[in-house]
């Protein structure tokens, strides 16, 4: 049984809930990613994606006299996650069911410790294909 550790990405981009918004999109764009756990101390406490930065900026860009809005103004808070050890197959259901791009992944400490994204998942796709694909070729010329 594969489990999430094996897949999960382990080296995590985060931004601190005190980080503005700005370092926000910096760190989307210079990593090309969509997912940013926000963490204190360590430990996660909220999520931010691509399309939350883009729902707070077209909010935020109609009121003149708004304030800067920070990471823990636009966080989701009650983030669903798993665990390195958890079942992959469990994971990959909990994300097409709930249609999430990505789970964080943590520890029993709530440490974040990685995550498991549509790319990590693509990605194990691909390597499964080109095994098959060279499983079939193989047996193609034995036959």
């Amino acid at each position: 049984m594969k489990i999430v550790g094996e897949l999960m990405t382990r080296e995590v981009v985060t931004l601190k809930e005190t980080q503005n918004l700005g370092k926000a999109e910096e760190l989307l764009n210079m990593h090309r990613i969509r997912h940013l756990p926000v963490t204190r101390q360590g430990k996660l406490v909220g999520l931010i994606t691509h399309r939350d930065l883009l729902r707070a900026a077209a909010t935020h860009a109609s009121d003149p006299a708004a304030q800067p809005l920070w990471a823990a103004d636009i966080m989701t808070r009650d983030v669903t996650t798993v665990t390195p050890n958890d079942s992959l197959r469990e994971a990959v259901t909990m994300m097409l069911r709930n249609k999430f791009g990505c789970l964080p992944v943590v520890a029993a400490d709530g440490a974040l410790v990685g995550i498991l994204t549509e790319a990590d998942l693509v990605r194990y796709a691909q390597h499964l294909i080109e095994d098959k694909d060279r499983r079939e070729l193989a047996r193609e010329f034995n036959a």
